[in-house]
C-alpha cells in the first residue's frame, strides 16, 4: 500500500517548466563607444538573475567577462573553456546552468573542424570555432538534459554547413538514451540558410513560427535603433521535449540603448 501511494504522489507532481537563454553578450571591445562593455555588463546581469534560467548559453565571453558574471550571477555555475587554447585565452561558449536545481554530470568542448578534438580552424573559417556541451541531472526529479552551445563563423560558407552537420552528429553519438536536447547559439545564419534547414529536419525550431514582420523577428542589430530585420541569426533548438512558449527580448540598458547587438532568444519548456 504504502509503494502505491509514493508512485501515485509521484506521478501527481507536475514537470517543473525548464527556461533557456540563448544569448551574445557582445565581446569584451574597447571601441564599442557608447556600448563597451561596462556600460552593459549590469544590464545583462540583472536579467538573467531576474529571469532565473536554468540553462544559459552565451557567445561572445571573454574571460574578463565570464569572471564578472560568474561572480555576479546568484546561484549559477558554468562549464566551458575558451577556444583559442582550451583554457583561457579567446571567446568561450559557456554554459550557465542553476547550481542549486541541476548537477553537471559531463560535458566537454569541441572545435568545428575536421579535428574536433583540437584546437584548429575548419574548414574555410576566419577563426577558431568550438561547441560546448553538458549532461544535466535534475537533483530533484533525476531527469537528465543535453545542452549545446555554439557560435558558427561569420564568414565561412563551408564551414557554417560543417558545422551543422558535425553537432548533429555529435548529438547523434551522444545521446544514446534519447534524454531531451538543448542547442543554443549564434549561427550566424537565416532560418532559410541550408544549415539551418538541416538542422530543422531533425531538431525543433523554437522561433520558426515567428512572423519576419514581425517586431521580435530578428535578434541581430548591432547596436542600431532599427530593430525590424530579417536577421534572425540566434536560435534555440531542441528535441525530446514539449515547448510551452518563447520568444525574443528586446533588452536595453538604463542607458536606453542596446545591452548586445544580439537580443537575447528565450525558451520555455515542460
Amino acid at each position: 500500500m504504502l509503494i502505491r501511494l509514493i508512485i501515485l504522489y509521484l506521478l501527481l507532481i507536475p514537470n517543473r517548466e525548464i527556461k533557456v537563454l540563448s544569448y551574445n553578450i557582445r565581446y569584451n571591445n574597447p571601441n564599442d563607444g557608447k556600448d563597451i562593455w561596462d556600460n552593459r555588463k549590469e544590464s545583462i546581469v540583472d536579467f538573467i538573475n531576474h529571469e532565473d534560467f536554468d540553462f544559459a548559453g552565451l557567445q561572445e565571453v571573454t574571460f574578463s567577462q565570464l569572471q564578472y558574471i560568474e561572480d555576479k550571477l546568484v546561484n549559477y555555475s558554468y562549464h566551458g573553456v575558451a577556444r583559442d587554447d582550451g583554457k583561457q585565452k579567446g571567446e568561450f561558449a559557456p554554459i550557465f546552468y542553476n547550481k542549486n536545481r541541476y548537477k553537471l554530470i559531463s560535458g566537454n568542448t569541441f572545435w568545428l573542424s575536421e579535428t574536433p578534438n583540437t584546437i584548429s580552424v575548419g574548414w574555410d573559417a576566419s577563426m577558431e570555432r568550438i561547441c560546448t556541451y553538458a549532461l544535466f541531472e535534475d537533483k530533484k526529479s533525476k531527469r537528465k538534459f543535453y545542452v549545446f552551445n555554439t557560435h558558427f563563423d561569420h564568414i565561412g560558407v563551408i564551414a557554417r554547413k560543417k558545422s551543422a552537420q558535425l553537432i548533429i552528429d555529435y548529438v547523434n553519438g551522444l545521446n544514446e538514451n534519447n534524454f531531451p536536447v538543448f542547442i543554443t547559439g549564434d549561427f550566424n545564419l537565416n532560418d532559410n540558410s541550408d544549415p539551418i534547414i538541416l538542422i530543422q529536419k531533425i531538431f525543433n525550431d523554437s522561433n520558426i513560427n515567428l512572423n519576419k514582420e514581425d517586431k521580435l523577428y530578428n535578434t541581430f542589430t548591432g547596436f542600431k535603433s532599427d530593430v525590424i530585420s530579417p536577421r534572425r541569426i540566434d536560435y534555440i533548438f531542441y528535441s525530446n521535449i514539449e515547448m510551452v512558449s518563447s520568444t525574443h527580448v528586446h533588452l536595453k540598458t538604463n542607458r536606453k540603448r542596446w545591452a548586445s547587438d544580439h537580443h537575447p532568444v528565450i525558451a520555455i519548456f515542460n
